[in-house]
């Protein structure tokens, strides 16, 4: 994947179209990503023993769900403008992602 944790993204598609945020968790097997306020989802959770004398508690709990990674685009840190990712190798054989957009490098 040519995103990873610590990426600032945008979404391109979907309800949350047009928000940025940082990349949380990118799960490869799966082709997603985990984006910091984008698609929140509610999930109702029952309170649950948790092996010691307090239980785990209840309630309505609101969490990121993953996003497909083809429905978010990198933002340059040069230019701040979403950008498609090019690999390039550099002397000694090492991974570069470099911005299309812009032609230099991201890390």
């Amino acid at each position: 994947m040519r995103i990873k944790v610590g990426d600032e993204v945008e979404v391109i598609a979907g309800n949350d179209k047009g928000v940025r945020g940082a990349v949380q968790r990118v799960i490869p097997g799966k082709n997603r990503v985990v984006v910091a306020g984008v698609n929140l989802v509610k999930k109702h959770q029952k309170p649950r023993p948790t092996g010691g004398r307090t239980q785990a508690q209840g309630g309505i709990i609101e969490f990121e769900a993953p996003v497909d990674a083809s429905n978010v685009m990198l933002v340059c840190p040069h230019t701040g403008e979403p950008t498609r990712v090019e690999i390039r190798r550099d002397e000694e054989g090492r991974r570069i992602r470099v911005s299309k957009k812009s032609g230099k490098d991201i890390d």
